[in-house]
């Protein structure tokens, strides 16, 4: 174990979020991780550039560091309230900003329909880690009056989801989380964690397993990436295969299938 002092950490946290990718964070989750580097490593450059890769691995990856979300919040204020061919279209073009969701755009439709045909309507979800999850709103199989909350660590990119919810007459809120210290205990129909899990696993093993066993839903949305970012399948399928296989062994889950291009999916029900 490596020594440290308050300054020692306060210095690394303001070197992480210099970064503006990193600025987005939300604290906690940043302090932690520079905290668990300090203590692993022998020197502070070590430990910054650990802590840098945990992050980017855990969100970075997946989300642009200058989105304008007053930009496109204007642009939102502008669609009228019943224009739903124009709400979409608006949707569509904000998912392209996240590489998960941009992913799934070319079957998002088919992806929600066929994956939550045997649950649907649902009346409630809890979107985790949510990334722009929310904005498939539109092609989600919801009941009229569906409560949606949301959670993440990107807080311009929750404060902007809240935004949306508002302006698509949406019963949502998005708010900060770090799964890695707590599990929100909202009683829902359905829990969502859309390739969640491998960034888990990038903070803590333990932390998947966990967060199933606790989360307070009635069925929980898992999937897996089968492509790496680059489109590359590197022989991820089998991986996760076998990674899900193992994180159901002793559960009380009935686990349904099903496969898409980018994407192993998985629908977990008590």
């Amino acid at each position: 174990m490596s020594p440290y002092t308050p300054e020692d950490l306060n210095n690394l946290v303001q070197a992480i979020t210099t970064s503006p990718k990193y600025a987005q964070i939300t604290p906690s989750l940043v302090e932690r991780i520079a905290a668990e580097e300090l203590e692993k490593r022998a020197d502070y450059k070590s430990a910054l550039k650990a802590a840098r890769t945990r992050l980017h691995q855990v969100t970075g990856a997946f989300l642009a560091p200058d989105i304008n979300y007053a930009k496109w919040a204007d642009i939102l204020k502008s669609i009228p309230p019943d224009n739903t061919q124009e709400l979409q279209a608006f949707c569509q073009r904000v998912m392209r900003l996240h590489n998960s969701t941009a992913e799934r755009l070319p079957y998002i439709e088919q992806f929600f329909r066929t994956a939550l045909a045997d649950i649907s309507p649902v009346d409630s979800v809890l979107d985790l880690a949510c990334g722009l999850n929310p904005m498939a709103l539109p092609w989600m199989p919801l009941a009229a009056g569906c409560t949606y909350y949301a959670c993440d660590v990107v807080l311009p990119m929750l404060a902007f989801l809240n935004q949306f919810f508002a302006a698509s007459g949406t019963q949502g809120k998005a708010v900060p989380c770090d799964l890695s210290a707590c599990v929100p205990q909202q009683k829902v129909r359905l829990a969502i964690l859309l390739k969640t899990l491998p960034c888990l696993d990038q903070l803590d093993k333990s932390l998947g397993p966990r967060l199933l066993a606790e989360l307070n839903a009635d069925h929980i949305l898992v999937s897996y990436p089968a492509k790496s970012l680059g489109g590359r399948e590197k022989g991820m399928r089998r991986t996760y295969t076998q990674q899900f296989s193992r994180l159901m062994e002793g559960t009380p889950f009935r686990v349904r299938e099903f496969d898409f291009p980018n994407e192993m999916v998985f629908l977990l029900s008590r």
